[in-house]
């Protein structure tokens, strides 16, 4: 097979397993239930303490293992429904729908936060990040988590929830109204549309900042919500993200401090406007940052990135890394993630050894067919917010985080792709359509050993003539297919390793790439807001009919 596509590795194999059993395991996340155990509300207290970031930066390693294998999107679009659907509820905004007025444990802050988490002068008489303080002067009580004046760490990840999903799917189901848990039992309904529309209207009229908790504005979180609103004006060709652009430009002397020599001095963790204070940490906290900028602006975040790799050493073979002076391993493992980003291959090893030796990989599960890792913490599961963040090292190759969000694959959903794959049981290790050759690479194997050996079926369709195919299983000619209809065949095979090679016939130049993506954005720029209600924006623009219509699963 000569082809340079990647394929996902174990590890990768056994996350998205481990991910597909967290997103398809019913569990409760109204205000009456509670989410499974396994979603991680601990990590990075007091800010990140809560389940919603567990679903957020699960979506990330989605995001590139379904650009490493464009021609087969059902389950990470299944695992991608899932998680946005646990986005809109009571425990995806439990802060913001709990924490009313002044936090009342303010006594009882550890002494260990005061000047790095608050500031000295307000010690006592100021709330901790990650206390919303829902109804504190001078905005008032807001019932609704998306159309509060606040909260914006929750509607910028929903958006880019939200964004990943229907980039990943086809599938444009926010475009219609759904329903978000409010306070009280409340409910109120929106639109992703309205969501990012509200987002940039809240930017615009914000230069430093729409806040997260009352009276804090974080560059890490606004970062996000650029993100969501980039991937947002790509899928829909709207310019929303200006309000990031004209942000960041407004903001880059004002939140970063660098040095004579260009050394990044400082980083704000937030900003409150009402005490005019900025809450200045370590260059560490440019890895935060510039994890969410890097597809944004890539000049600025590796500013960042350099800047607090250099800060910590991990740029310089002779110094050790030790989590002396930093015992939460979030950085760490963004750094692990970023490093790969960037091509950085010094400190990719540095802190890929570190680690292995640190991070507790491991299998486990089903015939150990799933993978996490668990940070030396004695839990029952893999820490999901350490291991999403991890993971994406795992999946990522140099800029394939920024290419993500820069150059979105649209045409896949045209290309021949497979689908009813017996998953878990069968694994995908690469799929991938070979446009300009008319070629599909498809290679699979066991994925759980449950069903090993035994027989199994894999859909293609999207075939401009099924007829007129050609099929090579492990180099040799195969002809163990059923043609279904014109544009669809059953491969029929075992649950085993096996690669197959498929002449499809069906090609596209880039000049015809390009012209497609032009029409794509122009058919969804024209696109009336009651059209947007329909369910699935490329099905109404592919020229093949069957598309998302499996007749056998």
């Amino acid at each position: 097979m000569q082809n340079n596509q990647p394929t996902l590795n174990k590890r990768a194999q056994g996350w998205l397993n481990f991910l597909h059993l967290k997103a398809t395991t019913p569990d409760d996340w109204s205000e009456e239930g509670e989410p499974n155990e396994w979603w991680d509300k601990t990590s990075t207290a007091p800010m990140c303490s809560f389940p919603r970031f567990d679903l957020q930066e699960s979506t990330y390693a989605i995001g590139l293992m379904a650009d490493k294998t464009p021609a087969w999107r059902e389950v990470y679009s299944e695992i991608l429904d899932e998680i946005a659907e646990r986005s809109i509820t009571y425990w995806a905004a439990v802060d913001w729908l709990s924490q009313f007025g002044h936090d009342p444990d303010r006594p009882n802050y550890p002494e260990y936060w005061k000047g790095t988490l608050i500031p000295e002068e307000f010690w006592g008489n100021y709330d901790a990040p990650g206390w919303t303080a829902n109804g504190v002067a001078p905005w008032g009580f807001h019932m609704d988590p998306i159309g509060a004046d606040g909260n914006l760490f929750f509607k910028g990840w929903l958006n880019l929830t939200q964004s990943l999903h229907t980039y990943v799917s086809g599938y444009d189901k926010w475009s219609s109204p759904f329903s978000v848990a409010g306070a009280y039992s409340s409910r109120f309904e929106w639109t992703q549309h309205q969501l990012a529309d509200h987002l940039h209207q809240q930017w615009s009229k914000t230069p430093m900042g729409p806040h997260c908790e009352n009276t804090k504005a974080w560059p890490f979180c606004l970062s996000a919500a650029g993100l969501g609103l980039m991937m947002y004006d790509k899928i829909f060709d709207n310019q929303f993200h200006s309000s990031y652009s004209n942000w960041l430009s407004f903001t880059k002397d004002k939140y970063y401090g660098f040095g004579k020599n260009g050394s990044l001095e400082w980083v704000t963790m937030y900003f409150d406007e009402i005490n005019n204070h900025h809450h200045r940490t370590v260059p560490t906290h440019g890895l935060a940052v510039a994890f969410y900028a890097k597809p944004q602006d890539p000049q600025f975040a590796e500013l960042l990135y350099r800047g607090a790799i250099n800060f910590l050493g991990w740029d310089k073979p002779s110094i050790p890394i030790t989590n002396e002076f930093m015992s939460d391993p979030r950085m760490f493992a963004l750094g692990l993630t970023m490093s790969r980003e960037f091509g950085d291959q010094v400190t990719h090893e540095r802190l890929k050894k570190y680690a292995e030796e640190n991070f507790e990989p491991q299998f486990f599960g089903l015939n150990d067919s799933q993978f996490g890792f668990w940070f030396n913490l004695g839990e029952k599961w893999p820490r999901g917010q350490l291991s999403a963040l991890a993971m994406c090292a795992e999946v990522c190759e140099p800029k394939s985080w920024e290419d993500l969000f820069n150059k979105p694959n649209l045409t896949k959903f045209y290309s021949p792709s497979i689908q009813c794959v017996d998953y878990p049981a069968l694994f995908v290790e690469m799929a991938f359509h070979d446009d300009q050759n008319g070629q599909l690479y498809l290679s699979v194997c066991d994925g759980n050993k449950t069903k090993t050996n035994q027989k199994t079926s894999i859909e293609v369709f999207n075939l401009p003539d099924a007829n007129s195919i050609t099929v090579l299983c492990d180099g040799e000619e195969f002809k163990n297919y059923t043609v279904i209809d014109n544009s669809k065949i059953s491969i029929n095979t075992e649950v085993k390793k096996h690669i197959f090679e498929i002449k499809t016939g069906y090609y596209l130049s880039k000049e015809q790439e390009q012209n497609l993506n032009k029409k794509l954005r122009e058919f969804k720029s024209l696109e009336s807001n009651s059209a947007r209600q329909s369910s699935n924006f490329i099905s109404r623009l592919i020229l093949p009919s069957n598309l998302n219509n499996c007749g056998c699963c």
